[in-house]
């Protein structure tokens, strides 16, 4: 159950944004074999005057945070997935800037106030 954050600069259209969501979900399926109803993102659109990012104006923040467990090599194909499906969205590869961060299920609290290393999540988190 990855959590998404999304964050660019303002001024793509609705369908811009939808189409990179939809790259960055594709990528954790392919990546990280999540289930594919498994979506939980949102777009933080920052202003033009409170963005300083002068190099890089149109760069695209993907933050993740999910279950610990991951091998290096699902992060790697996770990394060169989402920039993949961004680049064919129009982002240049080098304006994707992905963060991971690795929670244990402990630190999740979910399905009604469950923690999540007492639940079966229904997909695997070592992959």
């Amino acid at each position: 159950m990855p959590l998404i954050k999304l964050t660019m600069r303002s001024g793509r259209t609705a369908g811009q944004k939808r189409r990179i969501m939809d790259g960055v979900h594709a990528a954790l399926v392919d990546a990280l074999r999540i289930p594919e109803n498994d979506r939980f993102q949102f777009v933080n659109e920052i202003p033009e005057g409170n963005w300083d990012c002068p190099e890089r104006p149109d760069r695209v923040l993907v933050e993740i945070k999910l279950f610990a467990g991951r091998s290096l090599e699902a992060k790697r194909a996770l990394y060169a997935a989402v920039t993949a499906n961004l680049e064919a969205c129009g982002v240049d590869p080098l304006d994707v800037f992905v963060v991971l961060s690795d929670e244990p299920p402990e630190n999740w609290g979910i399905r009604g106030g469950q923690a999540a290393c007492d639940l079966d999540l229904g997909f695997k988190v070592d992959v």
